[in-house]
């Protein structure tokens, strides 16, 4: 039998050839395309989909709704943006095969390691579809009943939520009363607010600290630490949208607090010759298990615009639903999204900006891969921690 080594290296070069192919994905001097490639699961995830995530029914119509004219979408890239982020439903799904509960369990390890203290206040910024967040109160009801419950000396974990998408914050909010019990859900709150300024969360760091480092009296209103995944960073493409951004998490991060950041690696930029296109399909089916149609996702195109200059892609995303009927809330759509890619050093000159430092970088959301690994690092997690 394999161990749970050779396991866990199959999985994470499987899940490394999925975000190479997906995330920003690059040209290099062999290039290279997917066709028809299907997400990779985790074991507790059906790689089929059920149409009840889309709240849709199956229909045998060969139309899809025709796509708009791709100059009106190329001259109205911020209507296209909020286009994309309206259909939560498709992003959930296209993004199912992600291992939510190994991820979520590197975050809090991470942070414990660095921070000598637990997180137990979160901020999930740009949140999308709150699976981490969910993931994570999940498992710690889980950790509650092996141990019959918790110390007094244990606060509640409590997950917050933002994104500036009003569709994902209703649709995660469905998916907490889905997904968790009273008592979880009464530890989850979204906010649907921009990540630049966050305006809708109370800052009640005063910057007093006391000898031992930690915020004074006012410690319990911090958050512990915030996570910007799925690489929701590269959204904002100037320097002073992410300075303005890590600066306003700084004011809500208790001494020690972390932020983990999670973006594509950086020899993308650098083994670029062209852009590539990158799709892949997921198989839709109903509550029978029939076969329902599919959704069909393009995550860059190979004619997207890359400035090498300020780094930013123009990138395409297209989600596409095929033999399904589709509404007025659920339908395919497609447009163009600018976003940045980011090297190491230009990060840790922005953190330290803002006042972080960047203790520890990964290849994965994964214990045990450095950044500077060449066959398993597909990813840079950065881990900044406030000073």
């Amino acid at each position: 039998s394999l161990s749970t080594t050779m396991i866990r290296t199959m999985k994470r070069t499987a899940t490394a050839i999925i975000w190479l192919l997906l995330c920003n994905c690059l040209h290099l001097t062999h290039s290279w395309t997917t066709t028809n490639l299907l997400p990779i699961h985790n074991e507790n995830r059906r790689q089929r989909q059920t149409l009840g995530r889309l709240n849709v029914a199956a229909a045998p119509s060969e139309e899809s709704v025709a796509s708009q004219d791709e100059n009106d979408l190329n001259s109205k890239q911020p209507e296209a943006h909020k286009r994309i982020y309206s259909m939560p439903a498709l992003y959930d799904i296209a993004f199912g095969y992600r291992d939510y509960e190994e991820e979520v369990e590197f975050l809090l390890n991470q942070h414990a390691e660095l921070a000598g203290f637990p997180a137990r206040r979160i901020l999930d910024v740009a949140a999308g579809p709150a699976r981490h967040g969910v993931t994570a109160l999940q498992l710690e009801g889980q950790q509650q009943g092996e141990q019959q419950g918790h110390s007094d000396d244990d606060a509640p974990l409590s997950i917050t939520c933002v994104d500036l998408s009003p569709e994902m914050a209703q649709y995660a909010q469905e998916l907490a009363i889905d997904e968790l019990d009273d008592e979880q859900r009464a530890n989850f709150q979204y906010i649907t607010d921009d990540i630049r300024t966050l305006e809708q969360l109370t800052d009640t760091d005063d910057g007093d600290d006391d000898e031992d480092g930690d915020n004074s009296g006012n410690a319990n209103n911090l958050f512990d630490s915030a996570w910007i995944l799925l690489g929701s960073l590269q959204h904002l493409t100037r320097n002073e949208e992410v300075v303005q951004c890590f600066s306003r998490i700084h004011s809500l991060l208790r001494t020690g607090g972390t932020i983990v950041v999670e973006l594509p690696h950086p020899r993308e930029t650098f083994s670029m010759i062209d852009c590539t296109r990158n799709y892949w399909n997921v198989p839709l089916e109903d509550e029978s298990e029939a076969d329902s149609g599919e959704l069909q996702i393009v995550w860059g195109d190979d004619d997207d615009e890359f400035d090498p200059i300020t780094q930013v892609r123009q990138l395409t995303i297209e989600m596409k639903l095929t033999n399904v009927e589709e509404t007025e809330d659920i339908q395919s759509v497609r447009g163009i999204v600018p976003t940045r890619l980011f090297t190491a050093q230009e990060l840790n000159a922005i953190a330290a900006l803002a006042g972080f430092r960047i203790p520890a970088m990964f290849g994965a959301l994964e214990d045990g891969v450095s950044v500077s690994d060449e066959d398993a690092a597909f990813r840079m997690v950065c881990v900044l921690q406030k000073q």
